[in-house]
């Protein structure tokens, strides 16, 4: 068989599996990214003004997240925690346990990686804000939830967007360690795709070129928001 009939779409070929796990691998990247910020967010503001034992648990969290490898947070998650994810996934009406179990095991434990990281870049960016804008918006009788709108969350992404950007690189690769729970994103179809057809070389080398060109779209678009946002230098990251 040809390169384009392996990857044709149909009976005969593996294009159309291929697309579905790289559209699932972009979801289960942007649930988690998007459940990392939420997480980040909740974590940052609590290490910036809550009271001395938060700010340790705040600081235990990304210290542990980020000190210990992500696969073993996703067997942590997905082989402790099956009971838990079936009973959400009923929520959700999630069908078939495995792929349930596997999903939300995969979402959550992403969430919790980048939770970790994208913490340390809103502290960072939070950080960064200069102090006199507030002290201005005070003087103008701003309130403190006008101040939050309109002066620290659209600082915060500004000084913060560069890092986000490593943030979403990182939950993106992440999601190639999600094949271990049997998810059928794109690394596991690449996994069955080589071992059916035996074209190792030719399906791992498909999959490098479908996460390149993953990368190089996210790069184009956070450059542009960056752009737009007239963000400048970093706050944060992998490091």
């Amino acid at each position: 068989m040809s390169m384009f009939d392996i990857l044709s779409f149909g009976p005969g070929g593996w294009g159309d599996e291929m697309l579905r796990g790289a559209l699932m691998t972009l979801l289960v990247a942007a649930l988690g990214f998007l459940g990392g910020n939420i997480i980040g967010a909740v974590v940052a503001i609590a290490r910036v003004l809550g009271p001395a034992p938060v700010k340790w648990l705040g600081a235990t969290y990304t210290t542990v997240v980020r000190g210990v490898p992500e696969l073993l947070i996703i067997y942590l998650l997905f082989f402790g925690g099956g009971e838990f994810f079936r009973f959400i996934a009923k929520i959700f009406f999630l069908g078939g346990d495995g792929f349930a179990d596997a999903f939300i095991a995969g979402v959550l434990a992403l969430s919790v990686v980048s939770g970790a990281y994208s913490a340390e870049v809103f502290r960072g960016a939070a950080g960064a804000v200069p102090r006199g804008m507030f002290d201005a918006a005070r003087t103008f009788g701003m309130r403190p939830f006008q101040m939050l709108r309109l002066i620290a969350i659209p600082q915060v992404l500004r000084y913060g967007l560069p890092a986000m950007a490593n943030v979403w690189q990182l939950t993106l690769k992440d999601t190639a360690l999600i094949s271990v729970t049997g998810l059928v994103e794109l690394m596991r179809t690449t996994d069955i795709a080589a071992g059916s057809t035996q074209r190792q070389f030719f399906f791992y080398t498909i999959s490098i070129m479908i996460f390149l060109g993953f990368t190089a779209l996210s790069d184009f678009l956070f450059r542009r928001a960056e752009n737009f946002c007239g963000c400048h230098g970093h706050a944060g990251g992998k490091g």
